[in-house]
């Protein structure tokens, strides 16, 4: 299990939003209680969304009304979090548990990202959660969104079903 490789995949050149670089768990083997990081980080998010209120239906359907800024301000704290975070990353050269690398690279806008945006905004606006809150939704016992990860994971099946015939 140590030397398990993922094999690299490619739709096409000019296409590098599928593309998955190979990976080797052969620098250093995680042992099972170093996955409990991960465990207390998403613990944390969760605590973290709900605290900020950006799991409230309430809230995000004030954020595409424009009747308040506090979403715009949680997100814009979230962005600026983000990219203070990769810039440490490269700085310091941070490695992941394996010991390997952090790689970053840059991805070619096409017309579909316009596309993904709004069905991603539309889907958003109508059930009132988005991939990270819909855990911590559920967490606070909203089990109605249950329904939503379900249509959120057909969703992705079926995309992944299409995707060759899909304009990209």
């Amino acid at each position: 299990m140590a030397d398990l490789q993922l094999m690299e995949i490619k739709t096409n050149e000019s296409d590098t939003d599928f593309e998955v670089n190979p990976v080797s768990l052969s620098a250093r083997p995680v042992m099972w209680w170093q996955y409990l990081l991960y465990l207390l980080a998403g613990i944390v998010f969760g605590i973290l969304l709900v605290k900020s209120e950006v799991i409230s239906w309430f809230r995000i359907q004030e954020m595409f009304r424009l009747e308040s800024f506090h979403m715009y301000g949680v997100l814009g704290a979230a962005v600026t979090t983000g990219i203070v975070s990769v810039w440490l990353i490269k700085i310091l050269r941070l490695k992941t548990l394996t010991g390997e690398a952090v790689t970053f690279s840059n991805k070619k806008f096409h017309k579909g990202n316009i596309y993904g945006g709004l069905l991603f905004g539309f889907g958003w606006a109508l059930t009132g959660a988005c991939p990270g809150p819909i855990f911590a939704q559920i967490g606070t016992g909203a089990t109605v969104v249950i329904i939503t990860l379900l249509s959120a994971i057909a969703g992705t099946w079926v995309y992944g079903l299409v995707r060759e015939r899909l304009p990209h």
